[in-house]
């Protein structure tokens, strides 16, 4: 064995008695290797600061039971490995997550944006066909907003299908120029 490996075990083995100088020496002599590898394999310094205090805290944790069969620098280079793939591991997934929360936050808010559009729309076009004459309202209700045929309003009303017709026509120009803007849903406006 090597005199640094003999100085190792001893500071390993008072420190594993809970001496604090003996962490102290241990963390002065691997910090600065040790972060600058954390700081190659991250590029960022706020990281390899963070797994730094992570692996020396994991070190003063498990003091007491501290199983160390290789050199402690070895060791330690091995855990600064493990903690940067976690590291990784983790943000690959909170990344995946932010993603589907941002989906789902997405197509709930374009849901919501396009019923509250909806229901401005049916609100314009219902104040658009309040402007009409009496009976061109009826008319263009039953065809329009009800489904119902030409032929059945004609029917219906006792007017001819042609006049139903020139209603209809004269309505939804009526419409349309009145709002411009909106979106008609109905088929033929």
């Amino acid at each position: 064995m090597s005199t640094a490996q003999d100085a190792d075990i001893l500071l390993l083995t008072r420190l594993s008695q809970g001496d604090k100088q003996a962490f102290d020496q241990l963390y002065e002599k691997y910090s600065s290797p040790l972060y600058l590898n954390l700081l190659k394999l991250t590029k960022s310094e706020e990281v390899a600061e963070e797994l730094l205090q992570e692996i020396f805290l994991k070190i003063w944790n498990k003091r007491d039971t501290l199983d160390i069969h290789t050199g402690f620098g070895g060791y330690l280079f091995k855990i600064s490995q493990n903690l940067v793939y976690d590291f990784f591991r983790k943000a690959k997934q909170d990344k995946a997550l932010r993603q589907r929360i941002t989906a789902v936050a997405t197509e709930n808010y374009t849901h919501i944006e396009e019923t509250l559009l909806s229901k401005e729309n049916r609100t314009l076009l219902q104040r658009a066909i309040s402007t009409l004459p009496p009976v061109r309202q009826q008319i263009f209700r039953l065809c329009k907003l009800e489904g119902k045929t030409y032929e059945e309003v004609a029917t219906l009303l006792g007017i001819s299908v042609s006049t139903v017709n020139d209603h209809i026509v004269k309505a939804t120009r009526h419409i349309r120029r009145f709002f411009p803007f909106i979106v008609l849903i109905f088929n033929g406006l």
